[in-house]
């Protein structure tokens, strides 16, 4: 017998959650996803309907509160859907906190990869090595004197180095004498648009260790404690976040949440450089995956690789498009890197060989 049930919200998290589920559970069917705000929603998603909550009884509708609903929303709002929902009878109610995502997001990458004939390893699938050396690597956090504090204290862990990213935009500093990505060659005063690639550049710079990582102060990767041992023993080059999916493409993803014209230079531009990285690039994001957060550990002569080809194509992309008045959607250079990145590690698959990791988010 097929099981039913509501999606609550339209948007890129409800998307995905939809086609996890599906994809993973044949049996499933989504019924509608449902909102309750005036945000813009098409009134379909695929042939599925987008139902607003205030609307049903005036459009006809009925829904059937016997049937679960899963919340893909972030999770601030969750309480207070959870009790929206019980008064209107819902009973089987399921938030998508951030373990369940992972759960979700997991087991669909594992059917996928298998079905398209690639291996899913993550960091933790591979030997343990022993040991926790970690002289010749580190991973960089990156901070902002702005950021929000967290509800926690976090524990760093041995290999994490704090660095202070747009250093060269505020006199206030995280920690004397702490890092800061102001110092030598650098592009700290770019950072309301670059984000943490400011601080991945002077990584690329400064940095001696021979593997290298970015991370943030909200968000770390989560790896075993040989996690060094296990790239050296294992020939790894590379770990990045184990991938999202979004519909219904990357790059339709991508226009859809910030100014497409910006994605059509960024294109255009790799066209001009390289007609042959160009076309396997617009294959590669008509595909829905890619590791968000422009978070990654390398090799070094893997990063050098990628910041020399990565860098020069964002600065020609920015000093083109400009700065924008609102101060998510002029951050559009970083939401560009997070889609190259992975592009790059795609691209060269065969020479490089990549593992994940999964990713924690720290309120």
């Amino acid at each position: 017998m097929k099981k039913r049930l509501y999606i609550f919200g339209a948007h890129s998290r409800a998307q995905t959650l939809a086609v996890y589920l599906k994809y993973l559970y044949a049996e499933i069917t989504v019924e509608a996803f449902l909102y309750d705000n005036e945000e813009p929603n098409p009134a379909e998603l695929g042939e599925v309907p987008v139902i607003r909550l205030e609307q049903v009884a005036a459009d006809g509708l009925t829904l059937h509160t016997d049937y679960p609903v899963f919340l893909g929303t972030r999770g601030v709002y969750h309480e207070t859907l959870v009790r929206k929902l019980r008064t209107l009878g819902f009973r089987e109610i399921y938030p998508v906190t951030v373990e369940l995502d992972l759960k979700l997001r997991n087991a669909y990458l594992k059917k996928y990869f298998a079905e398209v004939g690639r291996e899913f390893v993550k960091i933790d699938d591979l030997p343990e090595a022993g040991g926790n050396e970690f002289s010749f690597a580190a991973v960089y956090v990156v901070k902002s004197a702005f950021d929000k504090p967290l509800q926690e204290v976090y524990e760093y862990a041995p290999y994490e180095t704090v660095i202070q990213a747009g250093a060269a935009l505020t006199p206030k500093r995280l920690a004397k004498g702490g890092l800061t990505d102001d110092t030598g060659e650098n592009i700290s005063e770019k950072n309301r648009q670059f984000c943490e690639l400011t601080a991945l550049y002077w990584i690329w710079k400064h940095a001696k260790e021979e593997i290298v990582g970015l991370s943030h102060y909200r968000r770390h990767f989560l790896l075993p404690q040989d996690w060094v041992r296990r790239m050296e023993t294992n020939g790894i080059d590379v770990i990045l976040p184990v991938p999202l999916y979004v519909a219904p493409s990357l790059e339709e993803n991508y226009k859809s949440r910030h100014n497409p014209q910006d994605w059509e230079y960024m294109m255009q531009c790799l066209k001009e450089r390289d007609e042959k990285t160009w076309k396997e690039a617009e294959d590669f994001f008509r595909g829905g995956l890619y590791s968000p957060c422009n978070m990654l550990i390398m090799r070094r002569n893997v990063l050098d690789e990628l910041c020399a080809w990565l860098f020069p194509l964002l600065f020609q992309v920015a000093e083109h498009r400009g700065q924008r008045e609102d101060p998510y959607q002029n951050r559009y250079p970083g939401f560009l890197s997070e889609r190259l990145i992975t592009f790059f590690v795609e691209k060269n698959r065969e020479k490089y060989r990549m593992v994940y990791a999964d990713k924690n988010f720290l309120p």
